[in-house]
């Protein structure tokens, strides 16, 4: 815990310049640009052009920031990652047990999903493309988080001795495929697809079926 007698020697945040502001602002535009021009074209028809074309900024002024429209698309996904990753790492250090865990990780992924639809349209539209771009810094940094709690688990022995690498790519396999199914339900339900995906990771189908009988 911090000395509060050495707070009085902390100086306050120094706002940024104008210029500072201004490149914050011209990348903040593109990348807004970018969100809504993949999320209406799709990636495969979007151009650098349709995203200069969004922000009213000059081409030039566009590659001072990005080189091309898939470094615009990984900042995109590198900012998505950013928003969910504080939250699955929450849940990470409440879990109480490997069940709690995985719970908590579709949980919190499947809920991001459900109530921040603008991004998750980006990702849907350009499922393809998000593919291609899962080596992401943040996205692979968010994987690599996963990987290390479940050879954690594993070790301690709280999780199944099984292939870690399997497991993690199976876990986010069903958090992404859930997704897409997710969002078409009227209402969609975390709750209920949480507990479809936490049973079937630690059970199995047949402790689905079992569930599903009246």
């Amino acid at each position: 815990m911090a000395d509060p007698s050495s707070q009085t020697d902390t100086l306050p945040a120094q706002k940024p310049g104008k210029r500072e502001q201004t490149k914050a602002n011209n990348r903040r535009a593109i990348i807004e640009a970018g969100r809504h021009v993949f999320a209406e074209l799709g990636y495969g028809e979007t151009t650098v052009r349709d995203i200069i074309r969004k922000t009213g900024l000059a081409s030039g002024t566009f590659y001072n920031y990005f080189k091309s429209k898939e470094e615009v698309f990984q900042a995109i996904m590198d900012e998505n990652a950013l928003r969910v990753r504080p939250r699955l790492r929450s849940e990470r250090i409440r879990a109480k047990s490997f069940e709690e865990w995985l719970r908590g990780m579709f949980f919190v992924f499947f809920d991001y999903v459900v109530n921040d639809q603008h991004n998750y349209a980006i990702m849907r539209r350009n499922s393809g493309a998000l593919r291609v771009r899962m080596d992401t810094p943040e996205i692979l940094a968010g994987f690599d988080e996963l990987r290390v709690d479940l050879e954690k688990a594993v070790a301690s022995g709280i999780a199944p001795q099984v292939d870690v690498a399997y497991l993690s790519a199976a876990i986010i396999g069903i958090a992404f495929e859930m997704s897409d199914r997710l969002v078409m339900r009227d209402p969609p339900d975390v709750e209920e697809a949480t507990d479809f995906a936490t049973t079937l990771v630690l059970n199995g189908l047949g402790a689905i079926a079992e569930k599903s009988r009246p």
